[in-house]
């Protein structure tokens, strides 16, 4: 499905050196904000409370915050756990006040409000277990970076590998930078959204890098810079389809779909929007810089004489 037909290739790499000179302030600046103001862990991560509670009816979860609000807890995750009844709330550590005591201010405050409120659970979540998270988080990134590295230097050429994990590690190190600036809150679902992202620009690259090699056997008599600014206008058609619609779902996750949510989609949002750019403006001139060249795609193959001798 081609619904924007461009007859004319668009000159990509003619701006190559001013794209790439973008995505490398911002991404210092990225790595900046990631050091001098850190990233806002959520509870799974730096430990706290975690609270089950039941209501008679469907409860109502602003009004949950804002009752929190009144105790001071103003970094507090409340959700819907299930049903519409129960609600899950993550409580940050409070070193003045021990976990148990916290629990009853928090329930005591919610029975003002409703006496049917009942406890389901709690459960406390130590700066241990959220180091591991931490730990096991950064781990997953690497390991997700390398597995990309190895299937597209097997499906296509190492030069494509790099290409792609650099401009992969654009998009990762981007989203971190933009939670560390605004101090979003960093918890499990982000990290998730982060992995997804991932995933999601390594296809575009795909996309790319696959009609990149199909037009060096096709576009014989073409530059390797021309083949790479056809590779590009040839799938803006589809990039436009699959990242729009992509978007327009994310989008209505991060308007409607309520606080527990809200940075899962944010982050996605971020991510899509950069992905698409790195993919297409960051990715691709690195392979042009690298070389890349019809030899390394289709390998010469050895003549042979008609005993079978090479």
């Amino acid at each position: 499905m081609e619904f924007f037909k461009i007859k004319k290739d668009i000159p990509f790499m003619r701006f190559a050196l001013v794209f790439n000179v973008i995505s490398v302030v911002t991404f210092i600046l990225a790595v900046i904000f990631l050091v001098v103001k850190g990233l806002n862990f959520g509870v799974d991560f730096t430990g706290g409370t975690i609270m089950e509670l039941s209501y008679s009816q469907p409860a109502d979860v602003p009004k949950i915050r804002d009752s929190l609000a009144q105790l001071g807890l103003q970094e507090v995750a409340v959700q819907n756990f299930g049903t519409s009844r129960d609600v899950l709330i993550r409580l940050p550590l409070k070193a003045e006040t021990s976990t148990a005591k916290l629990s009853e201010n928090v329930l005591a405050s919610l029975r003002q409000a409703d006496p049917t409120v009942e406890l389901r659970r709690v459960e406390f979540v130590g700066p241990q277990v959220g180091r591991e998270l931490v730990e096991n988080g950064g781990l997953a990134l690497l390991f997700v970076c390398i597995g990309i590295v190895l299937y597209l230097w097997f499906r296509f050429e190492w030069k494509f590998g790099v290409a792609a994990i650099v401009a992969n590690l654009h998009d990762v190190v981007i989203i971190l930078g933009c939670f560390a600036l605004f101090q979003w809150e960093f918890s499990l679902p982000v990290l998730a959204a982060v992995l997804a992202i991932l995933g999601y620009s390594v296809n575009e690259s795909v996309v790319v890098f696959d009609r990149i090699r199909e037009n060096f056997r096709k576009l014989r008599k073409s530059s390797t810079i021309q083949i790479i600014n056809n590779a590009i206008t040839r799938t803006i058609s589809r990039t436009i389809i699959t990242h729009g619609s992509t978007q327009m779902a994310v989008l209505a996750m991060l308007f409607f779909g309520g606080e527990a949510l809200h940075y899962f989609a944010l982050a996605l949002t971020i991510g899509i929007l950069f992905g698409i750019y790195s993919s297409v403006l960051v990715a691709s001139p690195i392979v042009m810089w690298l070389g890349v060249s019809r030899e390394d795609l289709m390998p010469a193959k050895k003549e042979t004489l008609e005993d079978g001798r090479p």
